[in-house]
């Protein structure tokens, strides 16, 4: 069985690199190609010594099986060679849909939460049970003889339509990637065939009036913070080190908790962490112990002090994200100011949701925007950066990677670096003028 030799065209993407991960602590022999720039997911597949090779079709040798990342067309040089000289390619999503079928499987889908909604369902179960898990930021670790395999269950593309697993945390239904879907329902339509190919259980947020709709008859668990959700959190209090509350399932009180994460979105995600828990029979209080110690997921909410001054690193790039990393910088930082340098990220994303972006930007103190990052599959287009400042009313000026320096200015505040694109760069100009 362990023969089998795997080569992931793509590695370093966020899903492949975490699968890759998988699959060589599963005993497999594992290598993979990419472009030369260095990419945070590096490091965990230098770590496990996993070869990455600059992209060459020279690269496609018999007795490998090939797993192409979905940023790639069939037209990439190495997946057409592979295709020409009659290798297996299985694309990403097609390869977990099979990997995940020896397990209870728990997938979190969303159009925003889905990361660090999987990091934290990870961190608790693996202290509880064996878990296998895949997280988009890059993280993976298999168990041959693991009961849980939880993973993050993406909906681009309608990719995870290729899962059929035995539970889904549902965290939101929002308008995205307007560059695929038409519009809302368009993506409605996506998540609902998902429910409809879930086993068990769907866990779904229950203020969100889409997956309040969801026709099924695999048996919906709502979880928030009303009476009319199966999964209540209540009591809750949110201080300046984290939030506590209390959960009622059916009025049934199931325990205390307290989370060192910030923000409402964190509470909601822990809430659906514990439903699928104690659907599955795991002790309450070691659920509790677990949620204590989780410290965040990679490119979430990742914070640097120089000083007095608060650096923050995340990865919002949508309205809603945007929002919710706010409110979580808000109350941890309730007496700061809060200033946010953002990177658009994709054209038709920017265009499709201009006016929710300047709505949810302008919750912070000051806002300050870079050019809009583009995409492997969209390099420009009819908006530009600028268009999105002027909607803007606290600030909005585009800055340049020459011009951190304006940054320097401000003291004992927070400053939140946003985006999914190359913000980092960004990020470290400023941090290389404040070491200066």
């Amino acid at each position: 069985m362990t023969t089998k030799k795997y080569f992931f065209i793509g590695i370093k993407g966020s899903g492949m690199s975490a699968l890759a991960l998988v699959v060589h602590d599963l005993g497999y022999q594992v290598a993979g190609s990419d472009i030369d720039q260095y990419t945070f997911t590096q490091k965990g597949l230098e770590a496990a010594g996993i070869p990455i090779y600059a992209f060459d079709p020279e690269n496609i040798q018999p007795d490998w099986i090939y797993i192409a990342g979905n940023a790639f067309t069939d037209d990439h040089p190495e997946i057409k060679a592979a295709h020409e000289r009659g290798y297996e390619v299985i694309r990403y999503h097609d390869f977990l849909g099979q990997l995940m079928q020896d397990y209870t499987s728990i997938g979190v889908a969303g159009t925003h939460g889905k990361t660090s909604t999987t990091g934290l369902l990870a961190h608790v179960l693996s202290g509880v049970a064996k878990t296998a898990y895949l997280i988009g930021d890059g993280t993976g670790k298999g168990e041959a003889d693991a009961k849980f395999f939880v993973f993050e269950a993406d909906e681009y593309r309608r990719h995870f339509i290729a899962y059929h697993p035995d539970y889904v945390i549902m965290t939101n239904v929002d308008f995205d990637h307007p560059d695929y879907y038409h519009d809302l329902e368009d993506v409605f339509s996506a998540f609902e065939q998902e429910a409809k190919q879930t086993k068990k259980g769907i866990f779904a947020w229950g203020d969100d009036p889409n997956l309040r709709r969801l026709q099924t008859d695999t048996p919906i668990y709502y979880y928030g913070l009303k009476d009319s959700d199966d999964f209540q959190a209540v009591n809750v209090q949110r201080t300046d080190t984290g939030s506590s509350f209390d959960v009622l399932h059916h009025g049934e009180e199931l325990g205390h908790f307290v989370i060192h994460l910030f923000g409402e979105h964190n509470i909601l995600n822990s809430l659906a962490v514990i439903g699928v828990s104690y659907l599955e029979g795991l002790s309450m209080t070691e659920v509790a112990a677990e949620l204590l110690t989780f410290k965040g997921v990679k490119r979430r909410f990742s914070e640097q002090k120089f000083g007095d001054l608060t650096v923050i690193d995340d990865y919002a790039h949508h309205p809603s994200e945007i929002k919710a990393t706010i409110d979580a910088a808000r109350q941890k930082y309730p007496d700061q100011e809060l200033v946010v340098v953002f990177q658009p990220h994709t054209y038709t994303r920017t265009k499709a949701l201009m006016p929710q972006f300047a709505t949810a930007l302008d919750r912070a103190d000051q806002v300050y925007l870079t050019n809009i990052f583009g995409s492997v599959r969209e390099h420009q287009g009819s908006v530009s950066s600028a268009d999105l400042g002027a909607e803007i009313k606290h600030g909005g000026e585009v800055l340049t990677l020459d011009e951190m320096n304006v940054l320097t200015k401000y003291q004992k505040a927070v400053i939140i670096f946003m985006g999914a694109g190359d913000i980092q760069k960004y990020e470290k100009a400023f941090e290389d003028l404040l070491n200066k």
